[in-house]
């Protein structure tokens, strides 16, 4: 028995059809493009922050030195450049451990 379908509906279908190979071809291209993409850059902690203005109380902390982050700062209405309080916390707690004699 063979089906008849109306025009309206194998236009939604194809419509249906063509949104979702485009839904896979965006997320497969999202996939490979995000390891080597400068849009999505791998965030770490680094001594020098910027803080205030539109960054909100978190900062930009991608600075390696203080000339980088002053470069970047300058021109910037409100903001300062300042050590990573997280990193030195960080430092500061991870001292060795104390060693304790037995008896």
């Amino acid at each position: 028995m063979a089906v008849i379908r109306r025009p309206k509906e194998m236009f939604i279908m194809r419509t249906m059809l063509v949104i979702a190979a485009g839904a896979l071809l965006a997320a497969g291209t999202a996939a490979v493009a995000r390891p080597t993409s400068p849009v999505f850059p791998i965030s770490y902690d680094y001594p020098w922050c910027i803080y205030g203005g539109e960054l909100g109380p978190s900062g930009d902390c991608s600075y390696e030195t203080r000339e980088q982050c002053l470069a970047s700062a300058s021109g910037r209405s409100n903001v300062t450049c300042s050590e990573n309080t997280r990193l030195l916390f960080r430092q500061q707690n991870a001292q060795p451990p104390r060693a304790y004699r037995s008896r």
